[in-house]
């Protein structure tokens, strides 16, 4: 008996030592399924494991993707829906989830939002499945407790309508802004351009203006994505969802004037094209693209250090069915894939060194997820 009472002393001390050196990890994801919502789990940075059961699930409609204030005490979700919204939330002192309010997106199905450098707007990117009324860009005011505002401020693109079936419409896809918090950066994937704005927390009830130059176009039907800055903001990477391409920026003074452009695939078929989402290692040394399609694939890049352009190293398949988003774990020692089609996160070890993929540690059940972040 008293073997058996310090093998279960050891396990249940293992269990809280563990959870203690745990990283907290947030899922986003669809609901016309069996998810509910966003999920709060441990993640093991020595395993690479997710642990079973959630910390927290909580219920909400379509929270597609995530974002978090700079002190990581209030998180937003867009809800990706006809008629969309987004929802905040506060965050506890470990990480638990608390819903504050709710607020019209005033656009359909919502993708993507990002915060103003001062933590005053939420800037939110309305896709708009319909072409009419089509995108928008919305700009919403945070109050001190964290709860949403109504818009202030809306603005809407022309489209290109190179692609009849895609681009009869302005779809706004991403929101970045600049490190210096300057500019905002809209890809609208309707437009095949990424419309730049001038940003000034003072203007109230219009904080956003055109910048000169005003836009910077891409290809012709090649679908601006999602944007990237390096840390220092001297450089910026796109994807361009339709041609399955990355383009690589010179960044001066707000402007953005294209350098390298590489595809990501070999593959000529068009249902092999379909970027996603990508992200910077910490130390900015490698680059890490998602392609969707019957590609699905992890595409590795080496940064040069000096004038920013990529190199390939590595396409890694995901092991699943449309990379809707990935993440790098905070040690930089796994990535994580979200899976959305396959319902799985699948975790894969990643050298630090040369910035390879290496060996899936983990697939991870989870209903429709569509982003992940950690809380560091």
């Amino acid at each position: 008996m008293k073997r058996t009472w310090t093998h279960l002393l050891t396990a249940s001390l293992m269990t809280l030592t563990l959870n203690a050196q745990a990283d907290e990890l947030l899922v986003g994801s669809y609901t016309d399924g069996a998810s509910q919502g966003i999920y709060r789990y441990a993640f093991d940075p020595h395993s690479g494991q997710i642990a079973t059961p959630a910390r927290q699930v909580v219920k909400s409609v379509s929270p597609s993707w995530l974002v978090l204030s700079a002190d990581q005490r209030l998180l937003f979700a867009v809800n990706e829906t006809p008629k969309g919204h987004v929802s905040s939330f506060s965050l506890g002192s470990h990480g638990e989830i608390t819903p504050l309010n709710q607020v019209a997106s005033q656009g359909d199905e919502p993708t993507h939002a990002s915060l103003s450098h001062d933590q005053r707007y939420l800037f939110v990117a309305n896709y708009s499945v319909a072409p009419d009324p089509g995108g928008s860009l919305v700009v919403i005011p945070i109050a001190r407790d964290g709860k949403l505002k109504p818009m202030v401020q809306q603005a809407r693109h022309a489209p290109s309508k190179v692609n009849p079936e895609r681009q009869a419409g302005a779809h706004v896809h991403a929101l970045v802004s600049a490190p210096d918090g300057r500019h905002l950066y809209a890809c609208d994937l309707g437009a095949d351009k990424v419309f730049i704005y001038r940003y000034d927390g003072a203007s109230p009830d219009h904080p956003l203006s055109p910048a000169i130059p005003p836009s910077v176009a891409l290809p012709p039907g090649s679908g601006p994505r999602h944007l990237l800055f390096d840390a220092k903001g001297r450089h910026a990477y796109l994807t361009l969802e339709m041609s399955a391409e990355v383009v690589m920026f010179d960044v001066h003074d707000g402007a953005l004037d294209e350098r390298q452009r590489l595809p990501l695939t070999d593959r000529q078929d068009s249902a092999a094209k379909a970027a996603g989402g990508l992200h910077l290692s910490a130390d900015g040394r490698f680059l890490y693209v998602s392609n969707r399609g019957t590609a699905n694939e992890i595409v590795v890049y080496a940064v040069d250090k000096e004038d920013g352009r990529l190199t390939l190293l590595q396409r890694r398949s995901v092991e699943g069915d449309h990379p809707r988003e990935f993440t790098l774990d905070p040690e930089g020692n796994f990535l994580l894939v979200a899976n959305q089609k396959s319902n799985q996160i699948v975790v894969m070890r990643r050298d630090p060194r040369k910035g390879t993929l290496g060996e899936t540690v983990q697939k991870f059940e989870q209903p429709a997820p569509s982003d992940l972040k950690f809380l560091e």
